[in-house]
């Protein structure tokens, strides 16, 4: 599958000359391995991939006895794979790096070398358990893969024409038309439902298969849940309590997260470690309170108030009926036919969450609760900075009726904010002075 990340490579090898390594950071069964091997036939004259995650002990022992004399070393790997290796043609992959922190370390003095390119993928390659032990390199050059985007999902189902059209009907602020926006939309709740997994992708579109994609996705969420028990040992009965609380805790109206209704006498602190764990495996997004709604938005942030969405949508539908078979899972019919009520609505502020995340923006909201004075009340879904001003987000059903919420914090913060978003299933709009987008357009904020 055709994935944007590829170009991103493409950028680091002919900037970079052999002078960083690449780390690829993202959730387990995104595609990271799969991209890379296409990669590395692609744009090298010879590679070698080494997986941390199933190496022999051969290959763990040259890492270990054999790297004092980088001649010998690269000796011993190009005979145990087979592969010559060309200086400044030949690419050299560290997969799932976070299983050997050693190998991680050794990167600082390969790329001294300067003989070949490298490139390391891992999940949670910044917890402390896959850290402590090393001097974590500073060659290394940082990039992240999320599930794949809307177009992304498009080009997998054969469709390179209708993003450049949705994305010049955004430019012009012009609606897509009755038709075409309705065919969209149709488009966009499938991936809504199958997600960005490219596992789950593959399985849908060899005959639009909804159940086929819904195992691929049972499978990559048992495989979470092994992870769990794998590497946060000792505190994994609170990640599983966290993770497993994620649907019900975003069906609520107001979906900030509370800890109390795992345990009444829950502290935020006794639980923090379990919220890292799960960022750090890319599993979730979290989205925190700002106080201050300044271009700043980190600067006020409330690391205790916060918002979990899943970091794939389509996850989260199969994560809501994981203990009931597919054909019970209603939301699938919901979400087809636009038939979400109030508590299903968490699966459009979910996608958005998705989208704005993958555009680069972390995830901000405002909460404003006065108990003396209900007017002062307000909820704004999302905040994103673009240049000095802060756009607020509100996420909305077909049927809604009202903006309070986003009138009132246009009027307490006019100096501060600039374009303000609606994000709802019908075509674009401009009233009352918002802008009504389609929620498919919120990969262009």
């Amino acid at each position: 599958m055709k994935r944007k990340i590829y170009d991103a490579l493409l950028r680091w090898k002919n900037t970079s000359g052999g002078k960083t390594a690449l780390m690829i950071d993202g959730a387990r069964r995104v595609g990271k391995s799969y991209i890379v091997s296409r990669f590395a036939e692609n744009e090298y004259r010879s590679h070698i991939i080494i997986d941390f995650g199933n190496a022999p002990q051969d290959i763990l022992d040259l890492f270990t006895y054999d790297t004092y004399d980088l001649d010998f070393f690269f000796a011993k790997l190009s005979a145990f794979y087979s592969t010559l290796l060309y200086r400044r043609e030949s690419l050299i992959v560290f997969d799932e790096v976070q299983q050997y922190p050693r190998a991680r370390q050794l990167i600082k003095y390969l790329v001294a070398d300067g003989r070949y390119d490298y490139i390391e993928t891992g999940s949670l390659i910044r917890l402390k358990k896959n850290t402590e032990d090393i001097i974590i390199p500073s060659e290394e050059d940082h990039i992240e893969l999320f599930p794949m985007d809307f177009e992304e999902f498009l080009w997998a189902m054969g469709d390179t024409a209708t993003y450049p059209l949705i994305k010049e009907c955004f430019e012009k602020r012009r609606p897509l038309g009755q038709a075409l926006h309705r065919k969209v939309m149709n488009d966009f709740r499938q991936y809504i439902l199958v997600g960005g997994m490219p596992q789950s992708v593959a399985a849908y579109i060899d005959g639009k298969n909804f159940e086929a994609s819904d195992m691929a996705k049972r499978s990559i969420l048992r495989l979470y849940r092994n992870d769990v028990s794998k590497f946060a040992a000792g505190y994994e009965e609170k990640v599983y309590a966290v993770f497993d609380e994620i649907p019900s805790q975003l069906a609520k109206e107001k979906k900030k997260y509370t800890l109390s209704d795992i345990d009444k006498n829950a502290r935020f602190r006794a639980y923090e470690d379990s919220f890292i764990w799960l960022d750090e495996a890319m599993i979730i997004n979290r989205c925190f309170n700002v106080t201050d709604p300044c271009s700043a938005l980190a600067l006020s942030a409330e690391s205790g108030t916060q918002k979990c969405y899943m970091a794939d949508t389509g996850l989260l539908i199969t994560h809501t009926f994981m203990d009931r078979p597919f054909t019970d899972n209603e939301l699938y019919r919901a979400v087809l036919f636009d038939k979400l009520d109030i508590n299903e609505g968490m699966i459009m502020e979910n996608i958005v969450a998705q989208t704005l995340r993958c555009r680069g923006h972390k995830l901000y909201f405002y909460s404003n609760y006065d108990n003396l004075n209900r007017e002062n009340h307000m909820e704004i879904d999302f905040l994103i900075s673009i240049g000095k001003k802060v756009s607020p987000i509100e996420v909305k059903s077909s049927s809604y009726r009202s903006h309070s919420s986003l009138d009132k914090f246009r009027a307490k913060f006019s100096g501060k904010i600039g374009e303000s978003y609606i994000l709802y299933p019908k075509d674009l709009m401009i009233k009352d002075g918002i802008l009504h987008l389609p929620l498919y357009m919120a990969m262009f904020l």
